[in-house]
């Protein structure tokens, strides 16, 4: 059984602060930000290894599901610097 959308929303927050580590440059927002692109990183990561390599989180222990929120994470990242990244240039 694979993890809940709860658990996904846990490991998301977790695993966001980290994408903001790993992602270099300066993408703003504060730790309220990291945390909601945490989860919503944790839960796009969750769907993308369902939906697409169906592969699920075997439980808040597995490295598998910790690479999914990981990978999530850094695509949402990625894409919020893109948006918001530029506004800060100008």
């Amino acid at each position: 059984m694979g993890l809940g959308f709860i658990g996904w929303i846990v490991i998301g927050i977790i695993v966001g602060a980290l994408a903001k580590l790993i992602m270099p440059g300066r993408q703003g927002g504060g730790i309220i930000v990291t945390m909601i692109l945490g989860i919503v990183g944790g839960l796009l990561g969750g769907w993308l290894g369902g939906a697409i390599f169906g592969v699920h989180g075997n439980g808040f222990f597995s490295l598998t599901t910790w690479i999914l929120a990981l990978v999530g994470s850094l695509i949402v990242l990625f894409i919020w610097g893109l948006i918001f990244g530029r506004k800060n240039k100008a």
